[in-house]
């Protein structure tokens, strides 16, 4: 039996479509009539404090979200394997963002927006991608995706991973040895890496101020479209008000929704996006853990399971 326990979304629509794609396999939802005992997958999304009360012969825990950071928090996460969703439509969609903030910085937004609102005419003329180098810091499905996309445009591309990743087109940096090198020969720095206790807080002066300052126009820019506990605000704040950052774009947030408060809202330099760069698409969702719930009651190994040492 499959349990779905969704949180913020429309977790009906996710059961009718379990139900039609794994049928005769039982799907219930919170709130049926069912014994927890006869539970053996489960479908979450920011599951609630009971979640996994009394699902002691779970098979597996299938999460909604591609990152599994919040979930590894929960102080009742059984012990059994945690699958992730990982799609190429959310990859589509977050290489899309990445795409548009990255070109949209590599041609100076910023300076014409200044300079509309100005009324001024500057024919200035940014750099050839070939001349910026954009660094993505995680280089796992998502990572790749990205820079699969961007490769095509001409930009100049490194990435930094806690493994080595052998990447075509891609210059690897690997570990905290490498880490000060890679920031050193970055213009625009890409955050698609999971949260960990060792990237918390990874974007923060310390590390803007290692970025390369000699090629784009008003200096380094970062993109975060992973987590807000990567970033300090306060410090980002600081970075775009002193010149140690030219713009930033943001998808994440340290509170969600971001407080009317905080002064990144403010910050003409800083592009604010209400946590949207990529979605769980429904159907694509659906077709993806039903395939994976079918392959393992056949007898097939989980694909895509969380590594729980690690965090992702």
């Amino acid at each position: 039996m499959l349990l779905l326990h969704l949180s913020d979304i429309d977790e009906a629509s996710w059961a009718r479509a379990f139900a039609q794609a794994l049928a005769p396999y039982p799907v219930v939802r919170r709130g049926d009539d069912f014994d927890p005992a006869d539970i053996r997958y489960i479908f979450v999304w920011k599951p609630k404090p009971d979640a996994f009360d009394g699902l002691d012969n779970l098979k597996a825990v299938l999460s909604l979200g591609a990152g599994v950071d919040a979930l590894l928090k929960h102080p009742k996460l059984p012990d059994a394997p945690i699958v992730r969703f990982v799609d190429s439509d959310l990859s589509q969609r977050m290489s899309d963002y990445v795409v548009a903030h990255v070109t949209m910085h590599h041609r100076q937004f910023s300076r014409f927006r200044d300079d509309q609102d100005a009324r001024r005419w500057s024919q200035f003329y940014p750099p050839a991608a070939g001349e910026t180098t954009v660094g993505i810091m995680g280089m796992g499905v998502l990572g790749q995706d990205a820079a699969a996309r961007l490769r095509p445009l001409g930009f100049d591309l490194r990435s930094w991973s806690r493994t080595a990743k052998s990447i075509e087109g891609v210059q690897g940096f690997t570990g905290q040895a490498e880490f000060d090198a890679f920031l050193a020969g970055t213009d625009i720095l890409v955050n698609l890496l999971p949260l960990t206790p060792e990237t918390t807080g990874i974007l923060n002066l310390e590390t803007f101020g290692k970025l390369r300052r000699d090629k784009l126009a008003g200096g380094p820019v970062i993109v975060n479209a992973a987590r807000g506990g990567h970033q300090k605000e306060a410090d980002i704040v600081a970075a775009l008000r002193d010149g140690v950052l030219g713009a930033a774009s943001l998808d994440v947030f340290e509170v969600e929704p971001l407080p009317a408060d905080s002064p990144l809202w403010t910050q003409k330099n800083c592009y604010i996006t209400p946590h949207i760069a990529a979605i769980s698409n429904e159907q694509s969702g659906v077709a993806y853990f039903s395939r994976v719930l079918r392959d393992h009651e056949a007898g097939k190994a989980l694909v895509n399971v969380v590594d729980r040492a690690r965090g992702y």
